[in-house]
């Protein structure tokens, strides 16, 4: 069992919640049962796995060097409020760019991981498994990965800078906007690009310029605007619900 915090793989894990190794290192970790269990079911390349004792025999099933830690270790390392005690690093997915021809989803400064984990989870859910985080937060930092729920794992993200990404898109951006269309009433005519923006400035002047339509969440007047999360959610559903022949 580790009990130190000086232990290699101890400083590894703890370095990997800064968004500089986890780059440095091409990896992340993920934290929970379910997680690191859906983690290996999902085909991931799973470098090491961390639990507590009570998970020592089923995890050691799953990969043979799992390593042991004492309960307090465990919580010097998790990012967990109430932590379970169990933890796998997994390596990032290379996402090499290229054009995109199917339905995916454009985020425009997403900066809240947590809205942006619930966002892919909300894409991984709908089947598409194409999201481009331009000028975002981390996909692979801690929150955002708790937040995807499994998500993660089930979809490609193209992370990098607003300039670079647009033109790997070669489908009809449908940007999400409070002046827009009700969302609806839209039928698209076949594979579509939804783009939402950052949370307190939406989407940017380029993105809106470059539209194919300007869609939105039918709202009360007296009422401002929704979470981004939430907005996703609820549009994606209606364009893919409302498309044309389905």
């Amino acid at each position: 069992m580790i009990t130190s915090k000086q232990n290699p793989l101890i400083k590894r894990v703890r370095a990997l919640k800064d968004k500089k190794f986890r780059n440095l290192y091409g990896e992340y970790a993920v934290e929970g049962v379910k997680s690191v269990k859906e983690a290996f079911l999902t085909g991931q390349t799973v470098s090491a796995v961390v639990v507590t004792r009570r998970f020592t025999d089923a995890f050691t099933e799953l990969f043979p060097d799992t390593e042991t830690v004492s309960d307090e270790l465990f919580g010097y390392i998790s990012e967990e409020e109430t932590p379970q005690g169990a933890l796998a690093i997994i390596k990032k997915p290379d996402c090499e760019l290229k054009p995109i021809f199917g339905d995916c989803l454009f985020l425009d400064g997403v900066r809240d991981p947590s809205n942006l984990g619930a966002i892919i989870r909300t894409a991984a859910a709908t089947g598409i498994t194409d999201v481009v985080a331009a000028d975002c937060a981390d996909a692979f930092s801690g929150k955002a990965v708790r937040a995807s729920m499994g998500g993660i794992f089930r979809v490609n993200v193209y992370s990098g800078r607003r300039e670079e990404l647009l033109p790997l898109v070669k489908v009809p951006l449908f940007v999400a906007d409070m002046g827009g269309e009700n969302v609806f009433n839209v039928k698209p005519q076949g594979n579509f690009c939804l783009v939402l923006g950052n949370e307190a400035q939406g989407v940017s002047k380029k993105l809106k310029d470059s539209a194919t339509k300007i869609v939105a969440v039918p709202m009360r007047k007296d009422f401002e605007s929704l979470n981004v999360a939430v907005a996703a959610g609820i549009t994606l559903y209606a364009l893919l619900n409302n498309r044309k022949g389905v």
